[in-house]
């Protein structure tokens, strides 16, 4: 027998395993969003970033601790808004230079001419900020900083040239970082942060009458060098306790084994078509039980480490999900509930539906740029209620298609949903929403799903819900 303690001892590490990859996975789905991922950036970088200039200020006289001021500010703007308007590293050096450039000119101007007076020339700060205006402008270098690096000009003394030198100096250390920051990691965050780019390779497809479902699976897994598709059937189980006395056991093991073989060719067939048509390794799977257990489906896709179900759209009595959906979507797997409204093979152009730039939304943009076309844009659609929220939405988009690599079109409509993607449904082979399974039980009252009015619409719809990580 184990001992007691040992047994309390592993326990208490399986429990705390599970703690830490429940915590790692929060971790990973809050740094997801583009505005937590900018604010702790900030907060790495701004201070490490200062803190290098710091020390350079104390090993060289090349560095002025009066450039601190403006290098904090500027490296903030660049950290917090990456694709903003001054948040280029030719705009930063630039700006920052031809600011001290400027005020150590009109320093020098105010001088010449005997406009100094005082401990600090009023007229060398008003030339300072004029000539700092007019380089700016027609050097296209509008960098707020420039205007602070050329009236610091003014307490130097007769340490210009070393704040001058400074400024180009730590600017571009500065940029530097930035520009390699933004261009392998910012830029390639989808890469490196967002889950459904790395994973959601291994499809596990419950078979229906026809093999469009299939089909749309193994476009999705043939986008990934890793993908297979997994082919799940089921064959009716022998029951062993038939209630008729006079039924014959052997014969009704044979009727199941034939239903099985049966399936079992199917499947294959079906695999070898999805091999050949789109290059993806297939694999067959047929089990005994109820075909419409959402509980079998799970299982089978643990069992075959699937990490993604493509299941044909069903729907309940009052207008929902069936059952078997609803259980498919109450479990760690993502999901997608698939209805198709034309036996298509290929699928060019996507729209991908999104209240937000969430998690759902991300995953729906990257099954989109799978599915479709690269000839095509995607497009990615967000409704608005009023105007005033139009910057605000369209803000929304910019920084959810700006992670992922491919061509898209954005549209914010002031319109309903149900009514936008009625019209506009027809010029699109599939349209992706979100299960709103993320959402809360008031919210779901107050809003229904927009799957639930969609019913009539002449395009195929892709349903995606979100596993829920445990």
């Amino acid at each position: 027998m184990l001992d007691p303690v040992r047994v309390r001892v592993r326990a208490l590490a399986d429990r705390l395993r599970r703690f830490e990859r429940r915590e790692l996975d929060a971790f990973v789905r809050w740094i997801e969003r583009t505005g937590n991922l900018l604010h702790l950036s900030v907060l790495v970088f701004v201070p490490l970033l200062i803190a290098v200039v710091t020390w350079l200020s104390n090993v060289t006289v090349a560095v002025s601790f009066l450039l601190f001021p403006p290098l904090a500010s500027g490296t903030y703007t660049l950290f917090a808004d990456p694709e903003g308007r001054y948040s280029t590293p030719g705009k930063f050096v630039g700006g920052m230079t031809v600011g001290a450039l400027c005020g150590w000119f009109a320093l020098e101007l105010a001088a010449v001419v005997g406009l100094n007076g005082g401990p600090i020339s009023a007229s060398g700060a008003a030339l300072s900020v004029f000539f700092t205006g007019v380089a700016t402008w027609a050097l296209d270098l509008e960098e707020p900083t420039a205007f602070s690096t050329a009236l610091l000009v003014l307490v130097t003394g007769n340490a210009k040239i070393a704040y001058v030198l400074g400024i180009v100096v730590s600017s571009a250390f500065v940029a530097a970082t930035f520009a390699l920051w933004r261009d392998r990691f910012y830029q390639q965050r989808a890469r490196y942060l967002y889950q459904t780019t790395n994973a959601d390779d291994h499809v596990l497809v419950p078979i229906d009458d026809s093999g469009t479902v299939a089909r749309f699976a193994a476009e999705l897994a043939g986008a990934h060098e890793a993908g297979k598709v997994v082919l799940f059937g089921v064959a009716g189980a022998v029951r062993a306790d038939d209630p008729d006395p006079e039924s014959d056991t052997g014969e009704a093991e044979t009727t199941a084994e034939r239903e099985a073989d049966d399936t079992v060719q199917e499947l294959e067939s079906l695999a070898d078509d999805l091999r050949a048509e789109y290059d993806v390794p297939c694999e067959v799977v047929v089990a005994e039980g109820d075909r419409r257990s959402s509980g079998l489906v799970l299982r089978t896709a643990r069992q075959n480490n699937c990490d993604l179900i493509v299941a044909p759209y069903e729907e309940g009595d009052r207008g929902g999900l069936s059952s078997f959906i609803r259980g498919l979507f109450d479990s760690e797997i993502d999901v997608i509930a698939f209805r198709s409204s034309d036996d298509r093979r290929r699928w060019r152009r996507g729209l991908v539906a999104v209240r937000g730039a969430g998690d759902t939304a991300r995953t729906m943009v990257d099954f989109a740029l799978r599915l479709t076309e690269p000839g095509w844009p995607t497009s990615v659609a967000t409704c608005i209620d009023d105007e005033s929220r139009r910057r605000s939405a369209e803000n929304t988009l910019a920084d959810l298609v700006d992670a992922f690599s491919g061509r898209f079109e954005t549209h914010v409509v002031t319109e309903s949903v149900e009514a936008y993607l009625s019209r506009v449904a027809p010029r699109y082979d599939v349209l992706f929403v979100g299960s709103s399974t993320d959402r809360s039980a008031a919210s779901r009252f107050v809003s229904p799903p927009t799957f639930r009015n969609l019913g009539d619409l002449d395009t195929d719809v892709a349903i995606v819900h979100r596993g829920r990580r445990r």
